[in-house]
C-alpha cells in the first residue's frame, strides 16, 4: 500500500484526489434511458434487459413464496443458526429506534403533536452477479418490519442456476412480503413507476453497481431512496500498539468488495505503516478475490502516517469514513473525537466484518464522505412523521393579531384575514 508522510494540510489535499469522482456522462445517459423504456414497455423491457443482461429469460418474475420457505427449510444448520443469531441481534438493536407520535397539551387550548406513519410499500433491492449478500436482506428487512412497512417487496437479479438459496432462505427468515427476479437499473425503474407484474413502491433501498446507484437517483422525487450508496470504505486509526497482519485483514475486508473501494490507515507509527503494507501484500495472495482487492489497494487505498493522535483523528473526520475501526490504546475515550463516520469499531475485537454480518447495528452506511450529514439505515428511514394541531376559540382569540400582523409584514393579505374571519362581529 502507499504510505504518505505528509502534514495535514497535504495530506487532506491527496484524500481529496482519491475522493474525487464523477459518475460516467455516459452511465447516467443508458439508465435515463433504461428508465424510459421501462416506463413505456413495463414487464416486455424487464425480459428484454434481462435476457441482454443478465443472459437469463425469464418466464415468471415472482419467485413463489414456498421456494422461500423451502430454501429456509433446507439450509445447512450453520448457515441457519447463523442466520438466526444474526436476525435476533439486528432486531434487538433496532428495536430501540421504534418512534412514537406524540401530543403537546401544555398550553391551554393548544394540542400539537405528530404522527408516525410507516411506508405502505416499500422496494428492497439485492445485488447479484458477484457475491450474493443474505446480510443485506436481513439489515434492510428487519428495520422495515419492526417500522410496520406494510409491504415489503425484494428484487435481485435473475441467475442462470438459479437464485442464491441462501438469498431466499434470508428473505424467508426476514419477512419479505413478495420477491421478483430482476436487477440493474430497470429494477429501480420498475420499482420507481411499476409494471404489471411488479408493484410501484414508496420507498427503494439496499445497495448495487454504478447503474443501479445512479438510477436511484435519477427516480428520486418519483420515490424516495435510503441513499446514493459508493463503493465500499474502511477507515482505521491505529496506534504503535495494534496488530500490524489484523489491521492488515481488516484493510482486506473491505477491498475485496470491488475494484473501486477504499481502505485507509491512519496511524502515527512508521513502523507500524510499514509492517501493515507488509503484511497486506503477503494476504493477497492467498485471497480468492485477489484481483479485486489489488485493485482496490493499489489505486484506491492508503496509509497516512501523522504527527500524533489530534491530527489522526482530524484527517479522519475530513474522510467521514463508512466504517471506522479505532485500534488504539483507549478506544471508548477515543470515541469522544469521532465526529463523521457511518459506524465505529471500538478496539482489536471489534473487527469490521462483525457489524457487516452479526453484531446487530446497520451495515447499510453513507459512503463517499457523506457520513458528515447522513446516518445508517434504521426503523426511522421506514416511516414518515405527520403534524397536527388543534386551538380552541379562546386560543385563538389570543394570538390571532399576531397572526395577522407577521402575514401583513410578509405581503400575504388573504393569511390575515383568514385568521381575521373567525371573529368577524355578528358571527
Amino acid at each position: 500500500m502507499k504510505i504518505y508522510q505528509k502534514n495535514l494540510t497535504e495530506m487532506k489535499q491527496i484524500v481529496d484526489d482519491y475522493t474525487s469522482a464523477t459518475v460516467d456522462p455516459q452511465i447516467v445517459a443508458t439508465v435515463a434511458e433504461i428508465i424510459q423504456t421501462v416506463r413505456q414497455e413495463g414487464d416486455a423491457a424487464l425480459r428484454n434487459y434481462g435476457a441482454q443482461f443478465d443472459k437469463v429469460d425469464v418466464k415468471e418474475f415472482a419467485v413463489p413464496q414456498t421456494k422461500l420457505e423451502a430454501a429456509y427449510q433446507t439450509l445447512p444448520s450453520n448457515l441457519k443458526d447463523a442466520l438466526t443469531t444474526a436476525k435476533a441481534n439486528i432486531t434487538s438493536f433496532h428495536q430501540q429506534e421504534i418512534e412514537n407520535g406524540f401530543a403537546d397539551l401544555t398550553t391551554p387550548g393548544v394540542v400539537r403533536g405528530q404522527k408516525v406513519t410507516p411506508l405502505a410499500r416499500v422496494g428492497l433491492y439485492v445485488p447479484g452477479g458477484t457475491a450474493a449478500y443474505p446480510s443485506t436482506i436481513l439489515m434492510n428487512a428487519i428495520p422495515a418490519k419492526l417500522a410496520g412497512v406494510g409491504k415489503l417487496v425484494m428484487v435481485t437479479p435473475p441467475q442462470r442456476e438459479g437464485i442464491s438459496q441462501t438469498v431466499l432462505a434470508a428473505a424467508y427468515l426476514a419477512g419479505v412480503d413478495a420477491v421478483y427476479q430482476v436487477g440493474g437499473a430497470q429494477a429501480i425503474a420498475a420499482l420507481a413507476y411499476g409494471t404489471e407484474s411488479i408493484p410501484q413502491v414508496d420507498k427503494i433501498v439496499g445497495p448495487g453497481n454504478i447503474f443501479v446507484a445512479t438510477a436511484k437517483q435519477q427516480v428520486f422525487g418519483q420515490v424516495a431512496i435510503d441513499m446514493v450508496a459508493g463503493p465500499s470504505e474502511i477507515g482505521i486509526i491505529a496506534d504503535s500498539n495494534a496488530n500490524p497482519d489484523e489491521v492488515a485483514a481488516d484493510l482486506l475486508s473491505q477491498a475485496e468488495h470491488d475494484r473501486r473501494a477504499r481502505a485507509m490507515l491512519v496511524t502515527d507509527s512508521v513502523e507500524l505503516a510499514e509492517a501493515v503494507s507488509a503484511a497486506v501484500d503477503q494476504q493477497l495472495k492467498t485471497l480468492p478475490r485477489q484481483e479485486i482487492a489489488q485493485e482496490a489497494i493499489a489505486n484506491r487505498s492508503f496509509i497516512a502516517v501523522m504527527a500524533d493522535q489530534d491530527e489522526m483523528f482530524e484527517l479522519m473526520n475530513s474522510i467521514a469514513p463508512e466504517h471506522l475501526e479505532l485500534q488504539v490504546q483507549d478506544p471508548i475515550t477515543a470515541m469522544g473525537k469521532v465526529q463523521n463516520a457511518g459506524s465505529v469499531f471500538l478496539g482489536r475485537y471489534a473487527s469490521e466484518p462483525l457489524g457487516d454480518y452479526l453484531a446487530g447495528p446497520n451495515h447499510v452506511l453513507p459512503t463517499g464522505g457523506t457520513a458528515r450529514f447522513a446516518s445508517p439505515l434504521g426503523v426511522y428511514d421506514f416511516v414518515k412523521r405527520t403534524q397536527f394541531l388543534q386551538y380552541t376559540e379562546a386560543a385563538l382569540a389570543g394570538v390571532v393579531q399576531e397572526v395577522a400582523d407577521l402575514a401583513r409584514a410578509e405581503g400575504l393579505e388573504a393569511h390575515a384575514r383568514a385568521v381575521e374571519a373567525r371573529f368577524k362581529e355578528g358571527d
